[in-house]
């Protein structure tokens, strides 16, 4: 489990160079929980796990501690769905690097535990360093690095990743990623015209690796659906009304039209 008083040794982290201007926001709050029986499972199988939705899609059926993860074009929606099954662990603490856009209310929606979530939204070309130091003290490592990753970089953080068997995935593209998952298509429900609300997005998932994943596995989710949460297509079928491509031409007189609400993700 995280221990909030180990933040200083956080900071310690940048107080050795003076030349450094600011140092990234950390920002911790304790919790404590139980841990359901599917962590139990997966944690004796080293493993992460994952929202059920996703299990089918992975071919470990959870993320595989110690490892990275590539979530190719950083898709916020499946960065936080496959972060969102820490809350099983033991412990059950997850940070986001690198991610000052991150929507809080999505992540929750989700799934994530914002009690248990360290957020450093801006270390710039410090991240190397902060991921170090969380990987030691964290379960899940959200991360969106400030440009292309050296592999000799990426080969350190993977000692420092199997040394503590944390998780990292990353918005983006990662050199020696176990896995690559990627959103290859999608489409929002909702919308009229010029009306209504967001109410869920259907994708085709795609995960592709190495060793079990060489081959790829795909699978149709609601991410989010109406409720924020992803689940399969096929599970609880609910009337949607996809979005329009291309808006109809208006001819008559305009009612006001209801306040349009968009996701988080």
């Amino acid at each position: 489990m995280f221990d909030p008083g180990a933040v200083p040794v956080f900071e310690s982290v940048f107080d050795s160079a003076a030349e450094q201007p600011e140092r990234p926001a950390l920002r911790p709050v304790a919790l404590t929980a139980s841990v359901p029986e599917d962590g139990q499972a997966a944690a004796r199988r080293g493993l992460v796990p994952v929202v059920p939705a996703l299990r089918e899609v992975l071919p470990d059926g959870g993320l595989r501690r110690g490892t990275a993860v590539s979530v190719a074009g950083g898709d916020a929606g499946l960065l936080l769905a496959l972060a969102a099954g820490v809350r099983e662990t033991e412990g059950g603490w997850a940070a986001a690097v690198g991610l000052p856009d991150l929507g809080l209310a999505a992540a929750e929606g989700y799934g994530l535990d914002l009690r248990r979530l360290l957020v450093a939204d801006d270390p710039g070309a410090h991240w190397p360093e902060v991921v170090s130091v969380l990987a030691g003290a964290v379960e899940l490592i959200m991360l969106r690095p400030d440009g292309p990753v050296p592999p000799k970089l990426a080969t350190r953080l993977a000692a420092v990743l199997r040394r503590s068997g944390c998780v990292l995935l990353v918005a983006g593209p990662w050199p020696g990623a176990v896995l690559r998952l990627e959103v290859r298509s999608g489409r929002w429900f909702g919308l009229g015209d010029g009306y209504g609300q967001l109410t869920g997005r259907q994708v085709e998932v795609v995960a592709e690796g190495r060793g079990s994943a060489v081959r790829g596995r795909t699978a149709r989710l609601w991410l989010p659906d109406e409720h924020g949460a992803v689940r399969p297509v096929q599970q609880h079928p609910v009337q949607h009304r996809p979005v329009r491509e291309q808006p109809q031409p208006v001819t008559g007189p305009v009612e006001p039209a209801a306040p349009l609400v968009a996701a988080v993700v």
